[in-house]
Order: C-alpha cells, then structure tokens, then sequence
C-alpha cells in the first residue's frame, strides 16, 4: 500500500494537536514550548475533530491526532489522509497497546504511534526523530534527481598514465570545479590512487570486494578516504599472495552506490578487468581512453576502441594521447597515429617529465603541481568537458511515481516510513 502522507514538503503551521484528555494536551503544550510553537494550536478533541477541522483549513507541518474515541481507527486515519495536505508528519497516540496496529498504522504512513500516557519527552523525541528523516529522504529524492557522472579512465597499456590523468581530473572536478567527487581505484594489488594523494588506502575497498553483501550507503561514507574536502577515494594495496578477484555484482554495486552518493565518479579501471567484468561499462557515461603514440599502443588503442564500440555503446568515448612530446621525438607521429586508429585524437596531454617527478616527491597530484603547464591546460580542458557532460535524467512521472520513487528511498535507507 502506499503510503496517503508521502509527497513534498509545503510551508505551513508547524503543529497541530487533536487530543481528548488534558495529560496528552500538557505533554504537548511542554513541547511546544520548547519548540517555540504556539500553543493555541492544540485542540481538545480526536480523529474526528481533526478531520472536521483540516477539510477547511491547511495541514501544519507535524500533526498529532488522539486515537482513543475512534470506532475503527484504520478507517479514520484513511479519511483523514484524503484531508491532510501531502509533506505532513503525522504521528497518532491512543490507549490501545497492540503491535498489529502499530504496523497497519506504519503501512499507512504514519510516523509513529504512541501508548497513552506519553510523556513530553516521549513526544519531543518521537518529533524530532520524525523531522530529520523527513530532512534525510528528501535530501535522498535530491540526490537521486541529480544527474550523474560516472568516468571510467582506461589506460590501452601499462605506463601510459591513466592513473595520473584520474587523479587529475578527480582533484579537478574537487578543487576546481567544486563538485563532490569520488575517486575509485579498481587496481586492487598495485593501484596508485591513494598513493598520489600521500593517503593510505584502508580497507574499504577489499572490504567490498570480499563482502558484497555489506555494500551500501554507509559503507561507502565509511570506507572512502578523504583527499580533499570534497573528494573521495576508494582505493587498495591488497597483499600480493591474496587473490581478489571478485564478482561482477560488487563492482556494479559499487558503482551504482558511488553513482547515489557523489554527482562525479571517477573509476581508474585497469584493461583487464574489461576482460574479467565487462558488465562495468554497463553504467558509464564517459570512457576516457588514454594512450600514447607508439607502436604497441596503437595496436592496442585499435582493440580497445573496437571493444567499447561493441560493449559500450552508449559510453561516449574520449581518447586522450598522453606523455606526447615536443618535435619529433615520439615513436609515431599524431597523423599517422590517427590515420592506423581511423580517428582523432581528442585531448593531447604534453609530456612534462620534471614535474612528474616534483609531483611524486611531494605526494600531490601531477595536475596540482602543472596547472599552469601545458599539460594542466590540456587537463582543465579534458575536465570542462567532462563536466559538461550529463547523465540522461528521467522524464517526470506521475504523482504515483514519485510518492513509489519516495517510499522505495526510504526503505533503502533502512528507516521507518515517516507520514509526511
């Protein structure tokens, strides 16, 4: 059943009160008090003057009805949810002490139902519970409105430096762009995430891939290490002699956590578990595919973008030749590198050596030390467009949609349906 008190928030009256006896008035008038809410808002009578009373007048923010007069309290709470405007915490008391009707009146949207007599600071705990997760979902319907970006930076060999391109465009989206962002490190034995912030990796990563069944919201604010105030990494150094290979649905669980906790992710994802998981790119918005202009990688950047082509059709490629070097040093010219792949390269990141390496010893990102290069204008260019870039967003619903779409946040938070 769907819950008749859930939908959005309207300003209104803080509280009302529909009580039949004077113990339950006094309870409330304290906290109303302590609230600084008027107190002339707490009626002396139940359900039915509640009812009465708000067919003709807006529904306050909390609402607390008495239950002990009604017949058939199923029924009158029905009724009264086609008089209470939509956003409106609803919690009942009464005398009757049965668990059966606790449940049916939580099924129904109730926040919560109290056993005459309560006491003030029975009711003022129940309240202030009942409003911060009200605050907690609709801070949840938010994020779940909120476009998506999910990157995942591959690398079409080792040492081309797609890690350092993540990590730069992780810090960037952070530093520069000012968006929540997290960084995960899929290389679980030899990743370099956490080390390029000079942070230790914890064991949130392994933690997941081991425990699949533990991976939720909570986890995910619990694991991810801190790089920035506004970045995230999830990230491992797991012991050589211990395999971790996973399964396909930890990863994705991941993933699609991440995807309802952060606007940006970006997923340092080595090649082979391209070959191992496929269904990663299930999710992706962007594959930023790097290289560099040689010969192997020009095989190999040719594979790779077949492979995509073929199982990531809606990903939007980006290929990014890396460590590209003045003059006519590199091993195969921009041209002809183009001409054997049969496309364009989109970003070309300059070879900055000395600054690879001022980078390394002070345990910061590359991009934090070559902003001003040309290297870091290639990177702030890669990240513009990256942040461009938006996740395809639903086309609105019905009413019923979105009060299902509220209900089903709700229990995934693991929290009592709050009327509201």
């Amino acid at each position: 059943m769907n819950a008749p008190f859930s939908g959005r928030v309207q300003p209104r009256d803080p509280f009302s009160a529909f009580l039949s006896d004077h113990e339950s008035e006094n309870a409330s008038r304290g906290v109303a008090g302590t609230l600084g809410w008027p107190a002339e808002r707490i009626h002396n009578g139940g359900i039915r003057y509640a009812i009465q009373t708000l067919a003709v007048t807006a529904s306050p923010s909390v609402l607390l009805v008495d239950l002990s007069e009604a017949a058939n309290p199923l029924e009158e709470v029905d009724a009264l949810a086609e008089v209470c405007e939509p956003g409106t915490i609803v919690i009942t008391c009464g005398t009757t002490n049965d668990v059966r009707l606790y449940r049916e009146l939580i099924n129904f949207g109730i926040h919560d139902y109290l056993v005459k007599p309560f006491s003030q600071e029975q009711l003022h705990e129940v309240i202030m519970q009942a409003q911060l997760q009200q605050s907690e979902a609709q801070e949840r319907v938010e994020v779940a409105k909120t476009p998506h970006n999910l990157t995942a930076v591959i690398g079409v060999r080792g040492g081309v430096g797609a890690t350092t391109i993540a990590v730069s465009l992780a810090w960037l989206l952070a530093e520069h762009k000012q968006r929540n962002t997290a960084l995960l490190d899929l290389d679980v034995h030899f990743g370099t995430g956490a080390l390029s912030f000079d942070i230790e990796p914890g064991r949130g990563l392994t933690d997941a891939i081991e425990n699949p069944s533990r991976i939720d919201g909570l986890f995910i604010e619990r694991a991810l290490v801190k790089a920035h105030p506004r970045l995230g990494v999830l990230s491992a150094e797991a012991p050589m002699h211990t395999p971790l290979n996973g399964e396909s649905d930890a990863f994705l669980q991941l993933q699609e956590e991440l995807r309802n906790a952060f606007p940006f992710t970006i997923v340092d994802l080595p090649r082979h578990m391209l070959i191992q998981h496929p269904a990663l790119m299930q999710i992706v918005n962007v594959a930023i595919v790097v290289t560099d202009l040689t010969l192997a990688a020009t095989r190999d950047t040719i594979r790779l973008l077949s492979w995509l082509k073929s199982n990531a059709p809606s990903s939007q490629v980006v290929l990014v030749a890396n460590h590209v070097s003045s003059g006519a040093v590199d091993e195969i010219d921009r041209k002809s590198f183009e001409a054997s792949i049969e496309r364009s390269v989109d970003i070309l990141v300059a070879a900055e050596p000395k600054l690879a390496v001022q980078a390394a010893k002070l345990g910061k990102p590359f991009i934090e030390i070559a902003r001003s290069s040309k290297a870091g204008s290639a990177l702030t260019a890669l990240v513009d467009r990256l942040s461009s870039e938006e996740a395809p967003t639903k086309k609105a619903g019905s009413l019923l949609d979105k009060l299902a779409d509220l209900r089903k946040l709700l229990d995934k938070g693991g929290k009592k349906p709050a009327a509201k």
